[in-house]
């Protein structure tokens, strides 16, 4: 029996048992019990209450934490929604952009019916900065067949005259630009019956983005700012394509005079031009014969 009352088991049941018959008797009303431990319960009350706000500081740091990782994979998703919407809208003004080009190339085709147009994109511009020439991204499996002999004209969105084609292969063509000095095309003022002269490319003025105007009658009065046009003289380029606005003139030698010309088309800015191709009437040779 001594063992027993000495065994640390034996002590710590009982005073289970106690604490659990206290617990129970402080429940019933007037308890002497619950008297007893009303002392002890108002020193307790304030560890309890530090115990409940630390508590509540941790549940609420920890919402914090996972409202904060919720907002933040939100902001993630709404990034990449933004971004679907600009690639969006990107795809959407290019479209109208491209609209807008082939708006112009029908315009293009209603100006000159006899001519089929082809769209072609620019490659690279060859040589050196000034544009000796033109790689577009066009050829003979597009349509783009270069007769002997020929020139086709290259005209921007807006129907300015760019350059001819020169050369072709089956996937490319190569323009020579109006501002190289290889470049020539019959010109005349933009006007009823208005004058005729030659514009040339020429070394010095390109690096100026101008052209040579030259071949002037000495009777016409070339002012800066009259627009010029192709004359169609020479049957390489049509009557009426624009080129540009007369930006000088020299009438220090009545026998020679000059003026300079700068073309509407920025070519070092063009992204996209299209090719004017002339419509060949194909004869046939019908013969009859006669049999008896």
């Amino acid at each position: 029996m001594k063992k027993l009352l000495k065994s640390k088991w034996f002590i710590a049941l009982v005073v289970l048992l106690v604490l659990a018959a206290c617990a129970v008797l402080s429940l019933l009303p007037n308890s002497p019990v619950r008297k007893i431990l009303k002392p002890v319960q108002s020193v307790g009350a304030p560890a309890q209450s530090f115990v409940k706000n630390a508590g509540d500081t941790l549940s609420d740091f920890w919402a914090a934490i996972t409202d904060g990782i919720a907002i933040r994979e939100e902001n993630e998703a709404l990034k990449e929604e933004i971004a679907d919407l600009r690639y969006q809208l990107t795809q959407n003004e290019e479209a109208a952009l491209r609209y807008e080009e082939l708006k112009d190339a029908l315009h293009i085709k209603d100006t000159f019916s006899n001519y089929e147009i082809y769209g072609a994109s620019i490659l690279s511009r060859e040589s050196d900065e000034w544009f000796s020439t033109i790689r577009l991204n066009a050829g003979t499996a597009d349509g783009i067949e270069l007769a002997e002999g020929s020139a086709y004209p290259v005209l921007d969105v807006e129907m300015n005259l760019v350059g001819r084609v020169i050369e072709t292969s089956d996937t490319e063509s190569r323009v020579l630009p109006l501002l190289h000095e290889g470049f020539a095309v019959a010109g005349k003022v933009n006007a009823v019956n208005g004058a005729t002269f030659m514009v040339l490319g020429d070394a010095e003025l390109k690096r100026q983005g101008l052209c040579l105007v030259t071949d002037i009658d000495p009777d016409v009065r070339l002012e800066p700012g009259m627009e010029i046009v192709t004359s169609g003289d020479g049957g390489l380029f049509p009557e009426g394509i624009p080129i540009g606005v007369i930006e000088t003139v020299d009438n220090s030698n009545p026998l020679e005079i000059t003026a300079t010309l700068r073309p509407y088309s920025q070519i070092g800015k063009l992204e996209d031009v299209f090719i004017m191709i002339p419509y060949v009437e194909e004869s046939t040779d019908e013969t009859t014969q006669v049999t008896n």
